[in-house]
């Protein structure tokens, strides 16, 4: 059992239990990370690397709190305290519906290099022959660089790699991962798209309850459950711990935050200037990593965002937001708009693409403080001490 203590500014949260512990402690009824501002050893070294890079990291101090007066007009009790229920994941009824949202902006940049994907009914999409027995849905954001063609591309393809591999969908991380790689590789046959062109790939495949998010590159996906932030992808930059180490076991380097000197994420689609010729090893992924998850009744939604929008804004802050436009409109196009435009404020200088993804046809409901029952009194010893204070003054 744990208490959420949601903070009015930006919505950043705390987790309590019986005794009061930080924000960044791990719920223990919960699989995943809640986000906060203390992290681990390696957490620590990332953030001092990232620091020497021309991004800032998601969690340091500096990081610009909520300018959007419309986010901040909430009275405090409108927030605050609820119980949630330990996940009865087996025996639970829940069963999704998926709807979507998606929004983006050039922002500062001069060409618009981000593609994106939304696929609300996944058996409709794939026709009557599809081996599919639940609902499904598919969603994708694919920062694009060095051009438009790479992103291009694993937007019109993934989707089909997938299907077609032939372990889908008996064996879906399998036949994920197979995709990846085939995207990557037809990238490098294809003459008529630009080999210096790349992508990140931020994917998310959704069978049943069942929800399978595949991330190469440092695009993000924040599941919202109950109102707290759940990261399920990590960053992959150059800088840190576990990229680090695997570029340089494959004879990489980094230079100022950029890997051998020229790219700024650690895995990505294409770049086939810098991979070199197929087969050989080299340094810049294509492989995925996958997080899978089974989604319950307190899980309200998901987002997915490019780095434009988490080089300016925390998790957390996200998820307040969108949950809080989701109960005022309960449309996930407005809450993706939202979520640019406060990026823009905040002078993100990329590419900017959202897809908001819900899980049921109802908004969120709203988080209850419980009224506490205790009665506190002074004793008559005290009382007296207070008036001899009162009356010397």
């Amino acid at each position: 059992m744990c208490r959420i203590i949601m903070a009015e500014t930006c919505g950043e949260m705390m987790v309590a239990g019986s005794d009061q512990v930080s924000a960044n402690s791990m719920c223990k009824c919960c699989n995943g990370k809640v986000v906060g501002q203390d992290q681990d050893q390696i957490q620590n070294e990332e953030n001092s690397n990232q620091l020497s890079a021309a991004k800032p990291p998601r969690n340091i101090s500096t990081m610009r709190h909520c300018s959007s007066t419309a986010w901040l007009s909430e009275s405090e009790s409108d927030i605050g305290i609820v119980c949630l229920k330990p996940a009865a994941v087996e025996n639970s009824g829940f069963q999704p519906v998926y709807r979507s949202g998606n929004y983006s902006e050039k922002g500062p940049k001069q060409y618009m290099e981000d593609e994106f994907i939304c696929i609300d009914d996944l058996h409709g999409h794939l026709g009557s022959d599809s081996d599919l027995h639940s609902p499904g849905a598919f969603y994708g954001v694919f920062d694009g660089h060095g051009g438009i063609d790479a992103a291009s591309f694993a937007r019109e393809n993934m989707l089909k790699y997938i299907v077609e591999d032939s372990h889908f969908p008996s064996s879906t991380k399998r036949a994920v991962k197979s995709a990846y790689v085939k995207v990557d590789h037809a990238l490098a046959d294809a003459k008529s798209l630009d080999r210096t062109s790349g992508t990140t790939a931020l994917a998310a495949l959704m069978l049943g309850r069942t929800m399978l998010i595949a991330n190469a590159g440092d695009s993000r996906a924040v599941l919202g459950k109950r109102g707290r932030a759940i990261e399920l992808s990590k960053d992959h930059k150059p800088n840190c711990t576990s990229e680090r180490l695997r570029i340089e076991k494959l004879g990489g380097v980094i230079y100022d935050g950029y890997l051998n000197g020229q790219l700024s994420v650690a895995r990505a689609l294409g770049d086939w200037h810098i991979k070199g010729t197929k087969g050989s090893i080299c340094p810049l992924s294509c492989e995925p990593e996958l997080e899978e998850q089974v989604l319950t009744e307190e899980d309200e939604f998901l987002v997915l965002g490019c780095d434009g929008l988490w080089d300016v804004m925390s998790s957390q802050c996200a998820v307040t937001m969108v949950r809080k436009e989701l109960m005022l409109s309960n449309d996930p196009d407005k809450c993706s708009k939202a979520l640019v435009k406060e990026a823009l404020q905040r002078n993100s200088c990329d590419n900017l693409t959202v897809v908001v993804i819900c899980f049921s046809p109802d908004p969120p409901p709203k988080i209850e403080i419980p009224r506490s029952h205790k009665r506190r009194s002074i004793s008559a010893e005290g009382l007296d001490h207070l008036k001899g204070v009162l009356h010397g003054l």
